[in-house]
């Protein structure tokens, strides 16, 4: 008795359709053969993720190292303290948490300061037409050439011949500090957003101009939404640069109660005296916690900004 294999299935509701043959499977792949058209990938990649991380993990290690020196933290978290941190936070001569808050302060105004201006800029040179409008783009081009270095010598005459007019805005002050960091980030944080408010199409905003609503109702209730990403990407970009910073600051502040935190914690290793590295490495580990806040907090538009503007 011989039985015949009938191509087409019957399925539940009595329609007859006809099998699908099963994909064969594939063979797998010899291991010289994954390693050299994949594994070396793989390799690569974890190659790198060891270099960046592996000085975070010492830094993490030697903050809770109590030997009060960087020899004794060859052993990643041989020794669990947090000695250091009680050290860091209790010196009456290095004030970490005036430190910190001056920093924190800077950061925030300067990086909302920052979007704020870069925005109106990079609205103005995308959606309006005036006169010196190819110069002015051209010149921040320009001037970024330029390191910034070149400028601190006349960044401190000028402070310096502010602080005889208005002392509030001149040197040792935070005022002072922001408007130099808003005066040098400018430039290149326009010419971001200007490449970014291209892709927004000019229709939506002659659609709102036949509404009635001007620039100002447009710039704040509608741009500004469709453009968040970059605004998020500068502001993040703006406060990593300023808390960061270490030549203005110097440069600028001087009291001990006004230093921000890459001033302050770097007399923690200049000083003959008190070269307490591990104190120095508990001050960087808290001095990381908000701009890991702030890059977790704006991840999901950090992708789209970065790439959105880039393709003008």
């Amino acid at each position: 008795m011989s039985i015949e294999i009938d191509p087409l299935a019957v399925d539940a509701d009595g329609a007859r359709r006809r099998r699908e043959p099963k994909a064969a499977p594939q063979p797998r792949m010899r291991f010289r053969t994954w390693l050299r058209e994949l594994g070396w990938r793989h390799l690569v990649g974890l190659a790198v993720v060891v270099f960046a991380v592996f000085p975070l993990v010492y830094v993490l290690s030697a903050s809770f190292n109590p030997g009060g020196t960087l020899t004794g933290s060859n052993v990643l978290f041989r020794e669990i303290s947090g000695q250091n941190y009680i050290d860091l936070l209790s010196d009456p001569r290095r004030p970490y948490a005036a430190w910190f808050a001056n920093t924190i302060i800077v950061g925030i105004c300067t990086a909302i300061g920052t979007v704020f201006l870069g925005a109106l800029a990079a609205y103005s040179f995308s959606r309006m037409r005036f006169t010196g409008r190819r110069p002015g783009l051209l010149g921040l081009i320009l001037v970024q050439m330029f390191p910034q270095l070149l400028a601190v010598v006349a960044i401190y005459l000028l402070m310096r011949g502010i602080s005889d007019v208005f002392p509030a805005i001149g040197l040792d002050s935070l005022v002072g500090l922001i408007m130099v960091y808003l005066g040098g980030a400018l430039g290149v944080n326009t010419y971001l957003m200007y490449g970014f408010f291209n892709t927004v199409p000019a229709s939506i905003d002659e659609a709102a101009k036949i509404d009635g609503a001007g620039h100002a109702r447009i710039f704040f209730t509608i741009i500004l939404r469709l453009v968040a990403p970059i605004l998020a990407v500068i502001g993040l970009l703006s406060f990593i640069g300023t808390t960061s910073d270490f030549v203005l600051s110097s440069v600028i502040l001087t009291s001990p109660d006004r230093l921000t935190l890459a001033v302050g914690l770097y007399r923690y290793v200049s000083e003959e005296t008190n070269t307490n590295y591990p104190v120095f490495a508990a001050g960087a580990v808290l001095a990381a916690i908000p701009v890991m806040v702030l890059f977790l907090w704006l991840q999901k538009y950090i992708v789209g900004g970065l790439t959105a503007g880039a393709v003008k």
